[in-house]
């Protein structure tokens, strides 16, 4: 892209100027206060009443399906803080981050803060090397210098990383739980830590009071188990269709914002289930091309965002849901595997 003369930059500069205004035009960035009144009312109605099922219930092994339900309701309310920390819900940003910190680190027992700061990151850099948080891993990589340079035993998991991708979801909620104590008590800064380590000290507390007064110690286990592993996996399959498998930048690129951020983002279809079950980030492409449109917009966004790039040959990238995972499985094993890695298969 060093190639790319002054004018041709200023024009595509003014291409998401011009994407903006049909945007705004169309009235897509307005707030819908009454369809995040509905959401919050059933998210967090669902919340208590799972809960008073739990207590109702008692030592039972039927416990291990309110521990999925339990799960479905914490995604369902991390997707709400995420709408909040992009600032989708309320006009003020002190609303938007009590809505955050109560569905966050209440609820869900994930530090806001932190993960607002995380993901602010990603949409500044999405698939990004040395920026984007999401492909910074520990265990997975990203790009094929990122699995060549894995020592000893991450090496060995690179190598597999496709096939590990899924049952390492179910770690996924114990990580974020971590990460979450980890930035409160670190001495990076984080905005409202004293309400956020209460709140989710509060969320700790009571959640392994609750299961471990009520349930036997084998029961109290097993839900432990599959509440966690139920919700890192199904934030995982939630998160992955996003960018898991588009193209990854190198820390130099100069691609303009429109372009940077349609083309390592992608769609997915499947009608109004999947855009409850997905929080709507299925439309990823619009949300990150404008991160505070509201979240029932992004549907309405859609027909105009793809034509806007249909006519300035810019790739609008959308699949159906197993179509993304398999696509972001193709590109792990293509990664990791010594023999599609020129790298490993020429020694």
């Amino acid at each position: 892209m060093s190639g790319i003369s002054p004018d041709v930059d200023r024009r595509r500069g003014s291409d998401y100027a011009d994407l903006s205004r049909q945007v705004r035009a169309a009235g897509l960035l307005g707030r819908r206060r009454g369809h995040y009144a509905v959401r919050i009312g059933l998210v967090t109605g669902t919340f208590g009443g799972l809960w008073i099922l739990f207590a109702r219930l008692g030592e039972s092994w039927w416990q291990l399906g309110v521990a999925v339900g339990l799960a479905v309701v914490f995604a369902q309310a991390g997707f709400v803080g995420h709408d909040a920390g992009h600032r989708q819900i309320a006009t003020s940003r002190r609303a938007n981050d009590l809505i955050g910190l109560v569905h966050g680190n209440l609820m869900t027992g994930i530090s806001y803060g932190w993960w607002v700061d995380k993901h602010n990151r990603h949409h500044a850099h999405p698939n990004t090397e040395g920026k984007d948080p999401d492909i910074s891993l520990a265990l997975l990589s990203f790009t094929t210098a990122q699995a060549r340079d894995r020592p000893g035993f991450g090496a060995r998991v690179a190598r597999y990383q496709a096939y590990l991708f899924f049952p390492l979801l179910l770690l996924e909620a114990l990580h974020l739980h971590a990460a979450s104590v980890k930035a409160l008590l670190g001495p990076r800064r984080v905005a409202h830590r004293p309400a956020e380590a209460a709140l989710l000290a509060l969320h700790v507390g009571g959640y392994l009071t609750a299961v471990f007064l009520v349930l036997t110690p084998a029961q109290a286990i097993a839900f432990l188990l599959v509440n966690q592993g139920v919700l890192g996996l199904y934030l995982g399959c939630s998160f992955a269709p996003n960018h898991k498998g588009m193209p990854v930048l190198g820390a130099d690129d100069s691609l303009d914002y429109l372009r940077r951020q349609v083309l390592t983002s992608r769609n997915v279809r499947g009608g109004r289930f999947v855009d409850v079950a997905l929080g709507g980030l299925n439309y990823q492409i619009e949300h990150h091309l404008f991160p505070s449109m509201p979240c029932p917009n992004l549907r309405r966004a859609r027909p105009l965002i793809r034509r806007f790039c249909a006519e300035h040959d810019i790739d609008y990238h959308e699949t159906g849901l197993g179509r993304s995972w398999a696509e972001a499985l193709h590109h792990l094993h293509k990664v990791g595997s010594p023999e599609t890695r020129p790298d490993v298969a020429a020694r």
